[in-house]
């Protein structure tokens, strides 16, 4: 038999073991979570108005981004000439997932949000993975003992609506919630486009609480460099990723998809530029529907932006 591999451990390829988040170590004890970054599954999807699946979502990440665990001690970036995610430093931990009660908005809603205030608590930043877009709802509500955040959307959709038939906590509704929030201190809605789910009403209650709305046609217009220079420096950035912000060219599984979107490096440069514009506290990528997603194309670029994103995180953060 081959000694290779054997004298420094496992080869562990991708396609072995437990699938966890990018393979990082699974913490089962909440109170007992020591690293700077926790992620956390939120599979909750009866916010959805349209096609479901989301829930799915969390799994399906976890599995594709096993393809990114190469041990390499890890991700270099020639352009950067930076290594992240270097594997002596980099503390990374899986959480599983908040418990979803089926049909209930509310306890689903309280278990994420108690999720999140536990990594919180830890002082981890938390990276959490939906689930419809109402998951986002939970997560800021985790923020309200924290210092004020701005929150930087990516999105096709404003989700700015207040309620529908009294309904105040679906994917219809997260930014309308935050923008109420008093450490919320505003909000950045980059992708904006085409038909869309809401009103005109929408637009004008979001501008008039503090929101400034980009289209990609008004992103590619300003430039990554210009788009940043609208959101304030020096914050603390909650970042709130829809994947159909990005177009369904490259990312077919969700929900509700919309053409027009976002190639990965428009996404990836406008991230990476946050991170050095002040401190990200806080990511949730979310409407990743893999039955939708025949090619897995979709959940590639989740993991691949989040792992990527979090390398970022970490390395401008020292």
């Amino acid at each position: 038999m081959s000694s290779h591999g054997y004298e420094t451990g496992r080869l562990n390829l991708p396609f072995v073991g437990i699938a966890t988040f990018g393979k990082y170590p699974y913490q089962q004890d909440w109170d007992a979570i020591e690293a700077d970054v926790a992620v956390l599954g939120a599979p909750f999807d009866f916010g959805t108005q349209f096609r479901p699946g989301a829930r799915f979502g969390p799994r399906s990440i976890r599995e594709a981004s096993t393809l990114f665990s190469f041990g390499h001690g890890g991700a270099y970036d020639h352009e950067d000439d930076i290594t992240y995610l270097p594997s002596e430093t980099t503390r990374i931990v899986d959480l599983g997932d908040a418990d979803i009660i089926h049909t209930d908005t509310e306890q689903s809603h309280a278990n994420i949000e108690f999720g999140v205030r536990k990594i919180l608590a830890a002082g981890a930043i938390p990276v959490v993975l939906g689930g419809d877009h109402s998951v986002n709802i939970p997560c800021i509500n985790a923020f309200s003992d924290e210092e004020p955040v701005h929150l930087v959307q990516i999105d096709a959709h404003l989700d700015f609506v207040d309620e529908r038939h009294g309904v105040r906590s679906g994917h219809g509704n997260p930014m309308r919630r935050a923008a109420e929030k008093p450490y919320v201190s505003g909000l950045s809605q980059i992708g904006i486009r085409n038909v869309s789910s809401t009103a005109r009403e929408g637009y004008e209650d979001a501008r008039s609480m503090g929101s400034d709305i980009l289209s990609v046609r008004q992103f590619r217009k300003l430039g990554v460099e210009g788009v940043l220079e609208r959101i304030p420096a020096g914050k603390r950035y909650y970042v709130t990723i829809d994947i159909d912000g990005f177009d369904p060219s490259i990312a077919p599984g969700t929900g509700t998809p919309s053409h027009g979107g976002f190639t990965y490096y428009e996404g990836l440069e406008l991230l990476d530029g946050l991170t050095k514009r002040g401190a990200v506290v806080g990511v949730d990528l979310v409407e990743v529907a893999p039955d939708y997603d025949h090619s897995g194309s979709t959940t590639t670029l989740a993991a691949q932006l989040l792992l990527n994103f979090i390398g970022r995180i970490l390395h401008h953060r020292k």
